[in-house]
């Protein structure tokens, strides 16, 4: 779906509403995703799903830092769908394709995690998470430079 249709749709459904860009919140985001990076690969010998959650927050709030430089925010009670389902729009080569899946399998698998008992994730599927997280946080803050080369940003 266009960008345009996106944003119309969404907006009439309730789930994005308008936000004046503000580049200070955008490199807070993107500072956090960073750091939950990090955090995700040392919790990775401690436990699996732990780490695997922390690499879904990193590209969460990566997402959320790509929805403020646009422009916008999720508003209502399906936000993390709402990022993940916006940025997807933007993520158009093959390889960014595979990014938005992995982005939207992580989502999914975290709120099964979270809210139901007994579900293991893998060390190989959190290795896999983690690195999903880190090429997505790369490819929003290289976005952002390249959006606002005026700047200098310090993530």
């Amino acid at each position: 779906m266009p960008y345009k249709q996106f944003v119309e749709k969404y907006l009439a459904k309730g789930l994005i509403k308008k936000q004046k860009t503000d580049l200070a919140a955008v490199e807070q985001f993107l500072k956090r995703a960073q750091k939950d990076l990090k955090t995700a690969k040392a919790n990775l010998v401690i436990d699996e799903s732990i780490a695997f959650t922390v690499a879904y927050l990193a590209m969460l709030h990566a997402g959320r830092a790509f929805m403020f430089m646009k422009g916008w925010r999720p508003d209502d009670g399906a936000q993390h769908k709402t990022v993940v389902e916006f940025v997807g729009i933007f993520l158009l080569e093959n390889e960014e394709k595979i990014l938005a899946g992995h982005f939207e399998r992580m989502r999914r698998k975290r709120n099964v995690f979270t809210y139901d008992v007994g579900i293991s994730i893998s060390l190989s599927e959190t290795e896999g998470a983690i690195h999903s997280a880190a090429k997505f946080v790369r490819w929003v803050c290289e976005a952002v430079k390249k959006e606002h080369p005026q700047r200098e940003f310090s993530f």
